[in-house]
């Protein structure tokens, strides 16, 4: 058995249990949501020795050589999204392969991979229709905190570890499915490359796919985060005559001129419906929204014009709700849109993201404000807490 003989340069155990050779790894694991910040005292995620089995049939071991920190692990951390526990987070990621399990042809030890935080199995209805972000099986698995197989890859002392989107990247190697993975050129940064497997993918996919931007559009986006800043790379990219970026955090609102927003407001202002739509003389043709707070929702679809698009690219809790006047939506004959990972197919729009990016198209560079190691993740999901920075990540 190749696996237990490679030098990883991991420690492997024996123990040929049903699951069959184990590798130790090191994991941030979160075993707790809703502890009290600042997270650097509480420590929510805590680094331990793992067990991680081998890859079984058409799954794959990846190294992981760098992961994005994401909102959505850190509403994971807060309780805002509950996820099952143990868990090891990060669905952002970029790594290499180690190893094929049995019936995998589409990979080779050494290539370079990013995942996908929605497998696609390619046979459900919506996989079938070119929608696999709504893979059923995925969403399944990923509201369990398995592979889409069903299975856990992560244990300690005989009890499961959960998985986050099918990827867990927070840790050294990970265990993923065939169907989870989409591979790249290995020219690009790493720390760079990771972030194409959600904010980027999230953010330009919801313009270039969701949204049917034509050029001269005036866009909005609400929420300058590492999804709200790709929407406005993006919008720049297909022709939008202005970008409008809308924040509470002063930061991010003089930043978002340097990914290419003409214009920005305060979204905390009283008026700021008032002013966005005297500047535009009736509101956005295209209002994307990536904070996932509900009055961010709210504030988009106010700010979109008669005949406009509004597209929720946010996640707040499953239970938050929104008030919206069913005679506008109507009557305007306006759009209110869902856009989840960016309404993208990714073996199709990563590379194709990527090849932007290669042409200077996507200014990816700007959104790594920080790079971390593991054991710096809890202070760095305060400063996102914080709001103090762009995207940190965490790089081996």
């Amino acid at each position: 058995d190749t696996f237990g003989t490679r030098n990883y340069g991991v420690e492997f155990a024996s123990n040929r249990s049903l699951q069959g050779w184990k590798m130790k790894i090191k994991a941030a694991v979160l075993r707790e949501s809703g502890l009290p910040k600042p997270y650097r005292n509480s420590r929510p995620l805590k680094i331990e020795t793992i067990d991680l089995d081998k890859p079984e049939k058409g799954e794959v071991l990846i190294e992981i050589k760098a992961a994005g920190l994401c909102h959505s692990d850190l509403v994971a951390i807060d309780g805002e999204r509950p996820k099952p526990m143990p868990i090891v987070l990060g669905h952002e990621a970029v790594g290499t392969v180690a190893e094929c399990g049995p019936g995998v042809t589409a990979f080779e030890v050494g290539d370079t991979v990013v995942p996908s935080f929605v497998a696609s199995c390619g046979h459900c209805e919506m996989c079938r229709a070119g929608r696999p972000a709504l893979c059923q099986p995925a969403s399944l698995a990923n509201a369990a905190g398995t592979l889409i197989g069903g299975h856990c890859r992560l244990h300690q002392d005989g009890q499961s570890i959960f998985h986050h989107s099918g990827v867990s990247a927070f840790a050294e190697f990970a265990v993923l499915s065939e169907y989870s993975l989409v591979k790249i050129s290995d020219d690009i940064p790493a720390k760079h490359a990771a972030l194409f497997g959600c904010g980027v993918m999230t953010g330009v996919g919801a313009i270039l796919n969701t949204s049917d931007i034509k050029v001269g559009d005036i866009v909005a986006v609400i929420g300058l985060g590492g999804v709200g800043l790709s929407a406005v790379m993006a919008a720049a990219a297909a022709g939008a005559s202005r970008i409008i970026g809308l924040d509470i955090n002063q930061s991010k609102l003089k930043m978002a001129k340097k990914f290419g927003a003409t214009e920005v407001f305060d979204a905390s202002l009283s008026d700021v419906v008032s002013k966005v739509k005297h500047a535009t003389q009736g509101g956005v043709h295209i209002a994307v929204e990536s904070a996932g707070v509900p009055k961010a929702l709210e504030l988009a679809f106010e700010i979109t014009r008669v005949g406009g698009n509004t597209i929720a690219a946010g996640l707040p809790n499953p239970e938050r709700t929104i008030e919206i006047s069913h005679f506008i939506l109507g009557a305007h004959e306006r759009k209110l849109q869902g856009s989840y990972m960016g309404s993208c197919i990714p073996s199709r729009d990563i590379p194709r993201f990527l090849e932007m990016y290669k042409r200077g198209k996507l200014a990816v560079d700007n959104l790594a404000s920080e790079t971390i190691q593991l054991e710096d993740l809890n202070e760095a999901f305060d400063r996102m807490s914080e709001g103090s920075t762009l995207r940190s990540v965490s790089v081996r």
